[in-house]
């Protein structure tokens, strides 16, 4: 089926050890970005968030990956080599997050290209109804739209419109981190994929390198706020999602994360892109 190698007011003073030595909440709270709020209005802050930036999302994803973010998403796809191989099935395909639908296109390119599969089909879902309809817009564009490629409004965490055992493959990119309960994410990934299914998430994660950490670092908590100032008009956006990036689990943490919600995972679980800027973590459901 598939190949795998199985904010606003904060002040940044510390912000490493704010990010990763703070771990103090009452239980109804959550993180959002350096902030501690109440796990019920985080889901509507993250909403404000992306329907902020829908429009310049790519923008936003360049601004903060200098570009290198088309190329960490191709090779998550080729890495998955998604399509329908000669006597399969086609795939159900579950792009979570995904509201702009880039990577369910590039999914559905490589089906067609590589695998000279026309059947395979793209659920994306998103929590943020504003993301999901610039994903439909750009679909017109596309060879996909209203057959293979479909869009639908959901919690990730709840799923409760997608069927238990009835995805092959789930994807997850650049989105996870905004989750106000990952755990329950991952265990909603589970259900829905089937037997032999797989989880495959691509997310910002914890440069490995002392030196480069400091200078990405010092990039993304001073340049990359300016920018989004400068090129969407939106300092708090982009200084949120900077800070969501800091307090995001280590790879080993969320490998492990990943694991406790059921998947099986080859090694660590990860490969580290660019220095561990970025890492994809595979899991599959046994």
């Amino acid at each position: 089926m598939m190949r795998v190698g199985f904010t606003q007011g904060i002040q940044r003073v510390g912000a490493r050890s704010f990010a990763t030595n703070r771990v103090w909440r009452s239980e109804g709270e959550t993180h959002f970005g350096f902030r501690e709020v109440p796990k019920t209005i985080k889901e509507d802050l993250v909403r404000e968030v992306f329907s902020s930036v829908a429009k310049s999302y790519d923008v936003m994803n360049d601004v903060m990956s200098f570009g290198i973010h088309r190329l960490w998403k191709d090779h998550f796809v080729s890495k998955l080599d998604p399509g329908r191989r000669p006597g399969g099935e086609p795939l159900s395909i579950l792009d979570v997050a995904g509201g702009t639908g880039d990577i369910a296109f590039k999914m559905l390119d490589w089906a067609t290209e590589i695998h000279n599969d026309h059947q395979s089909k793209v659920l994306v879902v998103d929590i943020n109804n504003d993301m999901l309809k610039e994903g439909e817009k750009r679909s017109l564009s596309t060879p996909y739209a209203g057959t293979r490629a479909s869009f639908l409004q959901q919690n990730a965490e709840i799923l409760d419109k997608v069927p238990d055992s009835s995805q092959d493959l789930y994807t997850v990119a650049f989105g996870i981190r905004n989750f106000t309960n990952i755990d329950a994410a991952l265990r909603s990934a589970y259900r829905v994929l089937k037997p032999g299914g797989v989880f495959a998430c691509l997310e910002f994660s914890k440069v490995d390198n002392a030196v480069l950490d400091t200078i990405y670092e010092q990039y993304s908590f001073n340049v990359i706020p300016l920018m989004g100032q400068l090129i969407a008009a939106d300092h708090d956006s982009y200084q949120y999602l900077v800070e969501s990036i800091a307090r995001f689990p280590s790879q080993d943490k969320f490998a492990q994360m990943i694991r406790d919600a059921g998947f099986d995972m080859t090694g660590a679980g990860y490969e580290n892109l660019t220095f561990g800027v970025a890492a994809i973590h595979i899991g599959q459901k046994l």
